[in-house]
């Protein structure tokens, strides 16, 4: 081998600040309540794509929507993930896995999930992809993730609004009102 470039050099991948589940184990933290809705896609007249989203009292109306069996549940909310070292905001529409969340946080031994890290196992593709979801053991939070959480004011209820959770200046709304911290 050269000595080019280092032995265990990698490209580095682009990161935006939306969370997605790779193939194999996702580890995060969630940092907050998430926030309920509904959401379907829409083409603009460029031919891209774009997301909806309504809280989740407030449904589509069939004549709003091109599809409506498009429109989805979702649950949005900032995690910390640790492959990216980076606060991110995770969007959850597989049923699957908010049925495990919502299990563990209503399990008496495991609670919310702002107090241990999640890993999402993701394993096939397309129609054929599975998940699974697995507690780890409470632990503190690092307290210097915390503080970057707490330095970055955001608003996620921004994506009701199609706009960018991370440019607010008020503080991190969430239905429950419960933030770390």
């Amino acid at each position: 081998m050269s000595n080019f470039l280092p032995d265990n050099y990698e490209v580095p991948q682009k990161s935006g600040n939306y969370f997605r589940f790779i193939e194999g184990e996702n580890r995060f933290r969630i940092l907050s309540s998430p926030i309920i809705g509904w959401e379907t896609w829409i083409e603009n007249k460029d031919g891209s794509r774009k997301p909806i989203r309504k809280p989740m009292d407030k449904p589509f109306n069939v004549d709003e929507v091109d599809n409506p069996e498009d429109i989805k549940h979702f649950w949005a909310m900032p995690i910390y993930n640790y492959q990216e070292e980076k606060i991110q905001i995770l969007e959850i529409t597989q049923k699957g896995i908010q049925k495990s969340i919502k299990a563990l946080a209503k399990d008496v031994d495991w609670g919310s999930p702002v107090n241990y890290d999640l890993v999402v196992t993701r394993e096939g593709k397309e129609l054929n992809t599975k998940y699974q979801v697995n507690p780890k053991p409470a632990k503190k939070l690092d307290e210097g993730i915390l503080q970057l959480y707490k330095d970055m004011k955001i608003d996620l209820t921004a994506l009701y609004r199609n706009d960018d959770p991370f440019s607010s200046e008020k503080d991190l709304v969430d239905d429950a009102g419960k933030a770390l911290g």
